[in-house]
């Protein structure tokens, strides 16, 4: 059994990321505010300039790009955990644990003592994973895309001592 690493991604990484974006949009399209057709359209730089506009990482079983999340400010003190998937096939083998864990010792390391979420409805497994971090449900919920009835729900982690709750702010 390899070992799951997990590692920023630069603005070099570009066709790296877009791979796992559009696998990760194409097999569960429910989960994400895009789709698979908006983002196949992007340019080779679209795609660069998404990886300095946000804090990305990739897992890796070996050399194989297994799971992706990213980590955006949004606000003062708040950052939004966003793009998190892992591949079906690497599912129950703590990689979702590993993505987690990387964006939150970067929140933590750049002064973002909260971090916010979406998730959808009825992904009852995401919320088990998040709530095992410190996520908690904050009571705002929303549409996953505009006109569409898959709604999302927040979820928020606010780290110790810090003050403030888990719904201490809305979606930036």
């Amino acid at each position: 059994m390899t070992t799951i690493s997990v590692r920023p991604l630069t603005a070099e990484d570009w066709p790296l990321y877009r791979a796992v974006r559009l696998a990760a949009l194409a097999q569960a399209p429910e989960a994400f505010g895009s789709t698979l057709e908006h983002e196949q359209a992007f340019t080779d730089d679209r795609w660069r300039e998404r990886l300095t506009l946000r804090n990305q990482f990739v897992a890796e079983d070996g050399a194989e790009a297994c799971g992706l999340i990213g980590i955006v400010p949004v606000g003062p003190g708040l950052a939004e955990l966003v793009s998190m998937w892992v591949r079906p096939d690497a599912r129950g083998r703590g990689v979702a644990d590993h993505l987690v864990l990387a964006v939150l010792r970067w929140a933590d390391d750049h002064g973002f003592p909260q971090v916010r979420l979406w998730v959808a409805q009825g992904n009852d497994r995401a919320e088990r994973l998040y709530a095992r971090h410190g996520f908690q449900r904050t009571g705002l919920v929303e549409p996953v895309r505009e006109g569409e009835p898959q709604l999302e729900f927040a979820m928020a982690r606010t780290e110790p001592g810090t003050g403030g709750g888990p719904g201490a702010s809305g979606r930036g």
